[in-house]
């Protein structure tokens, strides 16, 4: 964002940042949707988790969510420039203040981090209150796709990347490793909406990967909710005991199709 201001404006740089946002999306969601549901559909049809076709008119409401989202993220972008600029983060631009291997260090802390915030923050969010107000949009696609990865109400939208605000004040950063995380946030996104298994039939239970979610694990939350909150990793579900007992079962379904 610093780098769009000081060239382009504040305004421009702002709804660069947003055109930035919502063609990532595009590109990222439309490409595993064409592959999937339309040029390679008959290839992948044993692995859809779900055998139904999604509704042509939740897809569209999914993009035009989608694009108030990237509004919502571009906006927080800039509270980051203008926190920055204040002195209030802790981003830093030489790699080597903290030592190359913070890189990849500082980077997984802030994933575990996001998704820690994200599963307490995600069962907060059934409260049926708060599910009205914040999280009932996203849960309308109880058959999701890729379009479905950004399709929020503004304010869970806000409250969803809320973290990372946070996040800069009190830990280092370089922006390398922000801008990896954000393009990490919205693979895992898509991937866990994408409504097909991709993950080969051993991967829930090997002693490294079954610590990964799988789109299984999403889907079910959609179409089942009240179980599998975790977004990246599976420690919180496991820990706490919110895996859908049929988890594992409904993977080994579908992956002996």
């Amino acid at each position: 964002m610093a780098f769009l201001i000081e060239r382009l404006g504040l305004f421009p740089a702002y709804f660069t940042a947003v055109a930035f946002v919502f063609l990532r999306y595009l590109l990222l969601a439309g490409f595993f949707f064409f592959t999937f549901y339309i040029w390679k559909k008959q290839v992948f049809a044993k692995v859809k988790i779900q055998q139904r076709s999604p509704r042509r008119e939740r897809v569209l409401q999914e993009v035009r969510d989608s694009l108030l989202t990237a509004f919502v993220f571009a906006s927080v972008g800039l509270g980051i420039y203008f926190l920055r600029q204040a002195g209030a983060t802790r981003i830093y631009l030489d790699p080597a203040a903290y030592g190359w291997w913070y890189l990849p260090v500082s980077f997984f802390l802030l994933t575990f981090l996001h998704d820690s915030y994200f599963y307490w923050m995600h069962r907060l969010m059934h409260n049926p209150r708060l599910f009205r107000l914040l999280h009932r949009e996203h849960h309308r696609s109880d058959n999701p796709t890729p379009w479905t990865s950004l399709a929020f109400h503004p304010l869970e939208s806000l409250v969803e990347i809320g973290i990372v605000p946070l996040a800069v004040i009190v830990l280092p950063f370089h922006p390398l490793v922000l801008l990896t995380f954000f393009f990490w946030a919205m693979f895992w996104n898509v991937i866990g909406h994408l409504g097909y298994e991709i993950f080969p039939g051993w991967f829930v239970r090997h002693p490294v990967f079954r610590w990964f979610n799988t789109a299984t694990h999403h889907n079910m939350h959609h179409s089942r909710s009240g179980c599998n909150y975790g977004l990246y990793y599976n420690f919180w579900d496991y820990w706490m005991g919110t895996n859908h007992a049929n988890y594992l079962s409904t993977f080994d379904e579908i992956k002996s199709r």
